[in-house]
């Protein structure tokens, strides 16, 4: 049976608690991914529970720091990680932290946005 899935906006410091919400709940955590905006990283996070879907969008400014929720859903290590590397986002208090380390990429945090690459470029120049 098709059901519509649910997008709901959250702010990034409200994704432990709702993470430790929803587990309470009984929801899995399906997947976090990673799209560039204008100035942010949108999240997208996904979770489940009885075939029901529910994600939450996330807006990450460049440079904001986002509380891992690897203390609630252990198996987030791997998304986190992922997004730290390509898109440069930070996760405070993960679990399991490989630094940067995650990926082999031959440039460093791929599918961060163009602005930002451009600002960085310009603040090593000075």
């Amino acid at each position: 049976m098709f059901q519509e899935q649910r997008f709901k906006k959250l702010s990034p410091e409200a994704v432990p608690g709702k993470a430790e919400e929803l587990k309470a709940e009984g929801y899995r955590m399906v997947q976090i991914c990673g799209i560039t905006g204008e100035g942010s990283t949108e999240l997208v996070y996904s979770f489940d529970k009885d075939h029901s879907l529910v994600n939450y969008n996330v807006t990450v400014p460049f440079g904001t720091v986002v509380k891992s929720i690897t203390p609630t859903y252990w198996a987030a290590f791997v998304y986190e990680n992922e997004i730290h590397d390509l898109f440069d986002v930070e996760f405070e208090d993960s679990q399991l932290d490989y630094k940067g380390n995650f990926f082999r990429t031959s440039t460093k945090t791929p599918w961060k946005g163009p602005e930002a690459k451009e600002a960085e470029r310009w603040e090593r120049e000075r």
